[in-house]
């Protein structure tokens, strides 16, 4: 019997199967519908005195959060990343960020922060 070994994250897997695949347990792998995100909008100052705009929380695929980054970042019409888990849009815009999102059905999104 042929043993495959297969080292996700911290756990490795064993099995006697010749045939066997690992799955992917990326909790990541699904995009949680608009209306379960907890969103939160944070306000960030940066090195300069410069403000961010920092939206947390999403859960889902790398590819949907950068497309709602995009749109974001052409919403407000300023410049942005995403990266971390995180879409991060140059100056204060909480306001127009949360109306958008509620609009498009982010229902549970908040302002965070003072």
């Amino acid at each position: 019997m042929k043993k495959n070994q297969n080292v996700s994250g911290n756990a490795i897997v064993y099995s006697t199967n010749p045939d066997w695949q690992p799955e992917e347990m990326n909790e990541e792998s699904e995009d949680i519908k608009p209306g379960q995100q907890k969103l939160r909008l944070h306000l960030e100052r940066l090195k300069g005195n410069k403000t961010a705009t920092v939206v947390r929380g999403f859960i889902g695929k790398e590819d949907t959060l950068e497309v709602l980054g995009k749109i974001l970042k052409t919403k407000c019409g300023c410049g942005g990343t995403v990266k971390d888990n995180e879409i991060i849009l140059q100056g204060d815009f909480r306001d127009k960020v949360l109306a958008f999102l509620v609009t498009e059905g982010f229902l549970q999104t908040k302002k965070a922060g003072g």
